[in-house]
């Protein structure tokens, strides 16, 4: 009432319309979501010693960082399904990486992306890839368009309204996402470093233990830590356009990640390394109309469980839309928030040629795992990762020449344990496996029940096989697609990788 008492007043002394007086009254939040692909949370902000992301350093004193966002699934496809629904991809029957790219798998009843939730709410949404039209600056500052989903869109609509950034000002409410590529291997790691002032030293960076401490492990998590700066650099970019177009008093921003750091025992593999994530929620500030939300505490580090499904469900809350009734992500901010969960649920099946069916449990401490193949090898043939992954090439040759001992070896075994619990407090890098600890036995039992519950409450569609024509389609395509370059190769190759950045250790590998 008092809003549009107040909205009468300024049209009799204004002079302007009713309608414009109460659009403007009523106007909701613009929403960004910046995504980066393939990027844990190695920021300053989280501990990471030698990176330097000052940018989202400040985001997050600004607003609120989120210690354990974790995402369903840990690599690309089957985590956007997830997340771009608010749904478990293992219940849409998405959970395997590359799958359903004929057109013979829509969507549910009742599941949506989420910005066809937002607009018939009025709601404008984009896929930003156009950021400047500076040809020099683009070369950088760009966006990938990324999608990467494991259903059909219906045929003949789009998903998104637009995708170039100077299109956003005049398209108020907007929900806009922009993808960043850097930390995903490819030519943006590959050349990463050199939009760099400063570059990270190899021999001060901190390295699992599950990897040889070996210059070329070095090398790698220096460019990968090199692109992280990147992407920082890329969000400074991002944030100087919003205070240009003058959106960043009603524009909320989310940073995050589509899942852990590519990295052997990173992506696709569900544990932390794979799942684990950055969430930086900024509130705008300076702005009366637009109050901070209920939970949500400016400059607080927050131990909550979140999973990317719920940053569904918490977007359209705040864009004042009711959660949708199939949603499973929960609302963690504002009138609609719901209690905070107690576990953390995810997994992973076929990802390209390689299949595994793992699924996995995580509370605040312990994280458990089951695998149904176990007879399988860690390191089971996948040739993108033969060929992208200097560190699997150093494994490899160090291991036929006996020189594995450790936790790097166990990633050479023949096989796996069928169960697997770690006590991420006292062992955040997830080697030392408790499921056979009698001390252990009350919290590996609990966690497993928590699992089988979850399977069935979702209908885990993992639990049916593909039919074995799908696997053996990817496997023939990787054969075409990579073996050539595994075989012309020199044997060192994984001395002067790509992906080693400016760290190379040979100009040229012998052959």
């Amino acid at each position: 009432m008092l809003r549009s008492l107040l909205a009468l007043c300024l049209i009799l002394t204004a002079g302007v319309s009713f309608s414009q007086q109460v659009s403007a009254a009523e106007q909701k939040p613009n929403i960004l979501w910046i995504i980066a692909e393939d990027m844990g949370p190695e920021l300053g902000c989280y501990g990471t010693p030698e990176v330097k992301t000052p940018t989202l350093d400040r985001l997050a004193e600004q607003g609120m960082q989120f210690q354990n966002a974790f995402t369903v699934t840990p690599v690309c496809s089957t985590s956007r399904s997830s997340f771009m629904t608010g749904m478990y991809a293992m219940s849409i029957d998405a959970h395997n990486h590359r799958s359903h790219r004929d057109g013979t798998n829509p969507l549910p009843e009742g599941v949506r992306v989420i910005t066809d939730w937002l607009r018939p709410a009025g709601y404008t949404t984009a896929n930003i890839r156009n950021l400047t039209k500076d040809r020099k600056l683009a070369k950088f500052y760009k966006g990938t368009g990324k999608t990467d989903w494991n259903f059909t869109y219906p045929k003949g609509k789009q998903p998104f309204d637009l995708k170039d950034w100077d299109e956003l000002k005049q398209h108020q409410p907007f929900y806009a996402q922009i993808n960043f590529s850097e930390t995903h291997r490819g030519g943006a790691w590959n050349s990463a470093h050199e939009y760099l002032d400063y570059q990270v030293d190899p021999e001060k960076v901190q390295i699992p233990p599950y990897y040889p401490d070996h210059p070329v492990t070095r090398a790698v998590w220096a460019q990968y830590l090199n692109t992280v700066m990147a992407v920082d650099k890329k969000v400074a970019f991002i944030l100087d356009l919003l205070k240009r177009d003058q959106l960043d008093k009603n524009t909320i921003v989310v940073f995050m990640a589509d899942h852990g750091r590519a990295m052997p025992r990173g992506k696709q593999w569900p544990y932390d390394s794979g799942l684990h994530i950055p969430l930086i929620i900024y509130w705008p500030e300076g702005n009366s109309d637009l109050p901070a939300p209920a939970q949500y505490h400016r400059g607080e580090k927050s131990d909550q469980l979140i999973s990317s499904i719920d940053l569904s469900a918490t977007t359209l809350a705040l864009a004042g839309i009711e959660k949708p009734s199939r949603m499973q992500g929960q609302v963690f901010l504002g009138s609609q928030t719901e209690k905070p969960r107690s576990y953390l649920f995810g997994g992973r099946d076929r990802g390209d040629e390689t299949v595994f069916h793992i699924r996995t449990v995580r509370d605040k401490q312990f994280r458990y795992l089951r695998n149904k193949y176990p007879e399988r090898p860690f390191l089971q043939i996948n040739r993108y990762k033969e060929t992208q992954y200097p560190i699997i090439g150093l494994l490899r040759d160090l291991h036929a020449k006996g020189e594995l001992s450790g936790p790097p070896a166990v990633l050479m075994a023949e096989t796996r344990p069928r169960e697997e619990l770690y006590d991420i407090r006292n062992d955040p890098w997830e080697i030392n496996n408790l499921a056979d600890n009698p001390a252990y036995a009350e919290t590996k039992q609990r966690l497993s029940a928590a699992l089988d519950h979850w399977m069935e409450e979702i209908d885990d569609k993992g639990r049916t096989p593909e039919d074995p024509a799908i696997p053996e389609f990817w496997d023939e395509r990787a054969i075409r697609v990579y073996s050539k370059n595994l075989k012309e190769r020199p044997k060192d190759w994984f001395k002067s990788a790509p992906g080693l950045g400016p760290y190379k250790l040979k100009e040229k590998a012998d052959k």
